[in-house]
């Protein structure tokens, strides 16, 4: 990787790095994290701790480069005639500049392990492998029906060592069901304005199996049972994430372009996300000492 020689070309591959690093999908990492945090603390004061900075940190961005660094890196032929990398997404094309950040970024993943207990462990280390393989060889989840859906429960594990790390003890298992279920759904949901690119390379994914309307039915039944796994810790969970089935059952009957809604969702799920983080909050601090 030769060094950048102007500030123009810093300039150039920091954005590019930005836009690679998906900004408008942030919060599907690190929101969970600040979920975990809000269910797992145990007072005020145990919200804001290394461990959960650490965690809030590294998985707002460079955990974003990582995964989708390494799928850029090992999509190149197939993202060439993808429409989706035209505007809101980068199209890699070849040097040594992302798979230099992508490995930064696999080391960067491991300094949350000293400054959190041994339970929080298993999903960063989870996460570190699903992250990597979901696109690399040698299993390339992806391209394995129906594993590329349900490796996507990655996006769970920040969550799940948020909370593993402030309560000290495991996530409910109802809720790590719940939450792994949402991710496979949106996961193949996304996945849905890529079928035709990925025919047509010859990549087989949920998506490109069961079409378009067969994969929605397939994400509003995973949505549906997600709802309900949260509903077994908290109702009101349950009946919050029953937004999303809805959502496909609108999206079907108003036939709209699944790749137009598709860019609906990080607001939907941000919003969702809030409501969950303040749900949890709420816990600690009762909503009536905070409003005026």
């Amino acid at each position: 990787m030769s060094a950048p020689t102007t500030v123009d070309e810093v300039g150039n591959r920091l954005r590019y790095l930005l836009v690679l690093s998906r900004p408008r999908f942030w919060l599907y990492l690190a929101g969970p994290v600040l979920v975990g945090v809000a269910y797992g603390a145990g007072s005020v004061d145990d919200l804001v701790t290394t461990g959960s900075v650490l965690l809030f940190a590294y998985f707002l961005v460079p955990a974003n480069l990582l995964l989708y660094g390494v799928n850029d890196v090992f999509d190149r032929e197939v993202d060439a005639d993808n429409p989706k990398k035209e505007g809101r997404e980068a199209r890699y094309g070849g040097g040594r500049l992302v798979p230099t950040v992508v490995v930064g970024s696999f080391l960067l993943g491991l300094a949350p392990f000293p400054a959190t207990p041994r339970v929080a462990w298993p999903y960063l280390a989870g996460f570190l492998l699903l992250g990597v393989e979901y696109s690399a060889p040698p299993f390339r989840f992806k391209t394995t029906p129906p594993l590329d859906s349900v490796s996507n429960g990655l996006y769970v594990l920040p969550g799940a060592a948020a909370y593993a790390a402030l309560a000290g003890a495991h996530p409910p298992l109802a809720a790590l069901v719940g939450g792994w279920l949402w991710a496979m759904a949106m996961h193949t949901f996304s996945a849905i304005p890529d079928v035709e690119p990925d025919r047509e390379a010859g990549i087989r994914t949920t998506a490109t199996v069961l079409g378009e309307g067969r994969t929605l039915a397939y994400c509003a039944a995973c949505w549906l049972l997600a709802a309900a796994a949260f509903a077994l810790v908290d109702p009101r969970l349950g009946g919050l994430l029953l937004v999303y089935p809805v959502l496909v059952a609108g999206i079907r009957r108003a036939n709209v372009d699944v790749a137009r809604a598709y860019w609906w969702y990080p607001a939907i799920n941000g919003v969702v996300g809030f409501l969950l983080t303040v749900g949890g909050l709420s816990r600690l601090v009762s909503p009536g000492a905070v409003l005026p």
